[in-house]
């Protein structure tokens, strides 16, 4: 349970979230967007595919940069599926470096107690690594997806199925070995929308990797959270959080032949 009289608390932006019309994706760094009759550039707070939509045309949050400061006008924070004409939105968090900062608030304020709890560090040697939190005796290490999204009926974009997995995979073997100094472990997997619970894919030889990965932290131990947030423009709450250790599909037994 989590301490009563906080089930309200948010993360507050310094100023609200302007809205805006993604015109196009120039490149992975930037965003033009259209806002108040004039088109200005933002920077795309991540690199990666946004699911698999293709991105113009669609409503955003953006902040505003302080005026010299930066390349950029602002940074796209989230997005929307929804047709522009919309009046009552649904946002999808796209900024992974700033979930580390919603996370801390939360863990902070004790609104992810079940997950970890005590004082709360940043940026933790472990290993070869840096775990984002060391919460008590509980590393926590903070994964963004945006590979899958809840893009609906919006164009969609073809894109290469590859992804380089090595820095989670280095993560959880770290995480791992935690474990044998009595430490706990956990991977939470913060999706900036209110997410259904994660279900790992189907193994194919794109995700075997990671897959066979995720089996052996959990086999030994790691536990993986859900955590939930919700993006508006004045700030980001804490919608809901919790364990989710389901296995990944198993390699095939000896003899059968993999999925292709």
């Amino acid at each position: 349970m989590e301490p009563a009289g906080k089930e309200r608390e948010m993360f507050r932006f310094p100023k609200p979230l302007e809205e805006g019309l993604v015109i196009s994706r120039p490149n992975r760094f930037i965003m033009m967007v259209r806002a108040e009759g004039k088109t200005i550039k933002c920077h795309c707070p991540t690199t990666g595919r946004l699911g698999d939509a293709k991105i113009s045309s669609l409503p955003c949050l953006f902040s505003r940069s302080a005026p010299g400061t930066g390349k950029t006008q602002g940074t796209v924070q989230a997005i929307s599926f929804g047709p522009a004409a919309m009046k009552r939105r649904s946002w999808v968090g796209i900024n992974q470096n700033a979930a580390n900062r919603y996370v801390e608030f939360f863990l902070k304020r004790g609104l992810l107690a079940r997950m970890a709890s005590g004082a709360v560090r940043r940026e933790v040697k472990l290993g070869n690594s840096r775990i984002d939190f060391l919460v008590g005796d509980t590393y926590v290490e903070v994964k963004t997806p945006l590979i899958m999204l809840p893009t609906g009926s919006v164009e969609k974009a073809a894109h290469s199925r590859f992804n380089s997995f090595d820095r989670l995979i280095k993560h959880m073997t770290e995480l791992s070995a935690a474990l044998k100094d009595g430490k706990k472990a956990v991977i939470a997997m913060c999706y900036l929308y209110d997410a259904p619970p994660f279900k790992p894919p189907p193994r194919d030889r794109y995700n075997e990797r990671i897959l066979d990965a995720s089996r052996k932290a959990t086999e030994g131990g790691v536990r993986r959270w859900q955590v939930n947030l919700g993006i508006g423009k004045d700030g980001v709450r804490l919608i809901s959080y919790n364990q989710n250790d389901i296995e990944p599909p198993a390699a095939p037994v000896s003899g059968t032949e993999k999925p292709r």
